[in-house]
């Protein structure tokens, strides 16, 4: 049950991909990191249902962690990329190559054997009050790196490290979404709201949306969507095993097998990442991308 609500979640946020893409792309290039570029979005219909489908994607993700840990569930999510070239392929009528073939191919591969032989288990402990301190302190100063880096540098350097931060956030989001899972079990809903996780889930989830609109404006997706879809399974891998104590094998050589098999799933999805297919998500990229180059022309002459 785990696995179908987490690929649920995953073509969920696969549609929301499109749909945001879409309402980002017409923004203003100078209303990265302010509050305009949401004002922006928010007078785009297509943006709205990108948020729809994103929270469609939040509500399997958490019924997703109410039957499975967070080494389970989040590595599932990176499947969204296979579904997005499927709905990219069956709705808007691109062709699949042997890129797309390739990419679908290693990441299936690295992530089944990643999850046949990690040894998922465990999950359910309830962190304390310190274990969360240190998790929000080694987070936030993690996604703070990355803005820091993402302020200079070339157009897919910036991208790539908005896309990062953006996936703490939302592994951040993801572990509280699983303890308030485990909270309900134990206390009942009503339990739930005189605890901090339901807002953390907000507080966290907020900021990885507003830092994902930064990294779609920021440069190329395919930066963007390789470190959102990357680090965010591997962060989440690290906060199930060291807050909420999942069980990975045990032993340097077993460890060593699943880092290796996510290092193969993670090669998949930069090769996917660089997909026509899935670089040119949007119908409007084309005529926005030319609109600002003529834009920009003008202002240089």
């Amino acid at each position: 049950m785990a696995v179908a609500l987490a690929l649920a979640a995953a073509l969920c946020n696969a549609l929301a991909t499109i749909f945001e893409r879409i309402g980002v792309e017409t923004a203003p290039e100078d209303s990265s990191m302010r509050w305009k570029l949401m004002a922006h979005v928010l007078r785009r219909p297509t943006w709205w249902l990108g948020l729809l489908s994103m929270l469609g994607a939040f509500g399997f993700q958490v019924a997703a962690l109410d039957q499975g840990g967070l080494t389970l569930v989040q590595p599932l999510l990176v499947t969204e990329l296979i579904f997005l070239a499927l709905v990219l392929r069956f709705w808007f009528g691109r062709p699949l190559g042997w890129r797309e073939a390739f990419g679908v191919v290693l990441t299936v591969a690295g992530l089944a054997t990643f999850l046949a032989i990690s040894n998922q288990g465990g999950g359910s402990l309830v962190p304390d009050q310190l274990g969360w301190l240190l998790m929000v302190i080694a987070t936030v100063g993690a996604a703070a790196l990355c803005v820091s880096l993402a302020r200079v540098g070339s157009r897919p350097w910036r991208s790539a490290w908005y896309g990062a931060a953006a996936a703490i956030a939302f592994a951040v989001s993801a572990a509280f979404m699983k303890a308030s899972t485990v909270l309900v079990h134990r206390g009942g809903l009503p339990v739930l709201f005189t605890h901090f996780e339901p807002y953390g889930i907000a507080v966290a989830g907020l900021a990885g949306l507003f830092l994902a609109q930064n990294a779609f404006l920021a440069g190329p997706i395919t930066a963007s969507q390789a470190s959102l879809v990357i680090v965010d399974p591997l962060a989440s891998i690290i906060i199930g095993v060291g807050l909420f104590g999942d069980n990975l094998r045990g032993g340097i050589g077993a460890l060593a097998l699943d880092a290796a098999t996510l290092a193969l799933m993670s090669l998949g999805l930069v090769v996917l990442c660089h997909s026509p297919l899935i670089v040119n998500t949007s119908p409007e990229d084309r005529l926005v991308r030319a609109s600002h180059r003529v834009a920009r022309e003008a202002q240089a002459s």
